[in-house]
């Protein structure tokens, strides 16, 4: 994404929530307007998250004629929601604007609210453990198509979202400058202000873009989807693993770690009788215990098209303790959903079936 584009091309509708508070003031400087206006069309989008031109209220009806004329607020329709039962969690399916759809999930913790955004409609990594994949990579999601699944979740509840992860649908550092771009707007002042340490982005393990994000000095959580200590397994899982192996991806995340002093964390879900082993669990501390590091073992969300079955209990604390002795700091997810279609993409793929689009 160029931060740098000039909106002059005559037909070339602009998607506002796209756009930085810096591309909004270039917008207004070039059809003649003051640069403050710039600033309250920010924060119509990115804070009361308008999804009409009309709802800017403050803005003269001339200027808000000509911003109709030439792009358009964006906004999202809520195709479905399910609510659990037994913990309030919600998981919505979002109609983008042409005939696609996506995921997200809100969750209640005592601290606040968590919303799980996707990146991409559907996804190429192909991971095993994951439904979202199972149709392949429709498109990527742009900034503001990330940002208004907040909005939308936010809007819902009537409530403050205080946490974001992005471990929806997709692979976000497959969807680089959208995501980095969805990050800056929602930490914005003229966003929701959301804390870089209250953004957790999840990935399978692309290690050139981890070593971009690095770069970026973005105090944000790093989770890679790790599943195996070895590579032969981890290749079954995780066929990214193919082509950046444990050996290049551990140490882009030590790197992750040492630039912005945040602590990796590695999601490990446990498959029934695959990776749940106690010489796994020995593998995997050892590969770890010198790491500034956090490992999250997840009984696995069941995937019948995949054949993946859930851990027992027994096996779960089993493979916790034997980490915690090696001194590696282990959580185990606390379960959310159950009662619902909570897992990445099984919603979708329920609701629509193989095709892609809705009606």
């Amino acid at each position: 994404m160029d931060d740098n584009r000039v909106f002059t091309i005559p037909g070339d509708e602009i998607a506002y929530k796209d756009m930085n508070l810096e591309q909004l003031e270039k917008l207004m400087f070039e059809i003649g307007e003051k640069k403050f206006r710039a600033k309250q069309v920010a924060k119509w989008l990115f804070q009361h998250g308008v999804n009409s031109l009309d709802e800017m209220t403050d803005l003269p009806v001339t200027l808000r004629t000509r911003l109709k004329k030439i792009g358009h607020a964006g906004g999202l329709a809520v195709l479905k929601k399910q609510v659990s039962q037994q913990d309030g969690t919600r998981k919505y399916l979002f109609g983008l604007h042409d005939g696609n759809a996506v995921e997200g999930v809100l969750m209640s913790y005592r601290h606040g609210f968590t919303a799980c955004v996707s990146s991409q409609v559907g996804c190429r990594m192909a991971c095993k453990l994951c439904a979202s994949g199972l149709g392949g990579l429709v498109r990527n999601l742009s900034s503001g198509e990330i940002y208004d699944q907040v909005l939308a979740m936010q809007k819902d509840v009537g409530m403050r979202i205080r946490n974001v992860v992005l471990m929806g649908s997709g692979e976000p550092l497959d969807n680089y400058d959208h995501v980095i771009s969805f990050i800056k707007k929602i930490n914005a002042e003229y966003g929701l202000n959301i804390s870089y340490r209250h953004i957790t982005l999840s990935s399978c393990g692309l290690v050139p873009q981890i070593k971009c994000l690095s770069e970026e000095k973005l105090p944000i959580t790093l989770a890679v989807s790790l599943h195996a200590p070895n590579n032969r397994l981890r290749n079954l899982l995780v066929p990214i693993n193919k082509k950046y192996s444990l050996q290049e991806l551990l140490p882009a995340c030590a790197h992750y770690a040492g630039v912005t002093g945040r602590r990796i964390t590695f999601e490990y879900a446990l498959i029934a009788d695959l990776n749940d082993t106690q010489e796994l669990a020995q593998e995997l501390a050892e590969k770890l215990k010198k790491l500034l590091c956090l490992v999250n073992l997840i009984p696995a969300n069941p995937v019948p098209e995949r054949g993946i079955e859930r851990t027992t209990k027994t096996k779960v604390v089993r493979f916790k303790t034997i980490l915690e002795a090696k001194g590696v700091n282990v959580t185990v997810r606390r379960e959310l959903g159950t009662d619902i279609d909570a897992a990445c993409g099984q919603l979708r793929r329920r609701v629509l079936g193989r095709k892609s689009r809705y009606e």
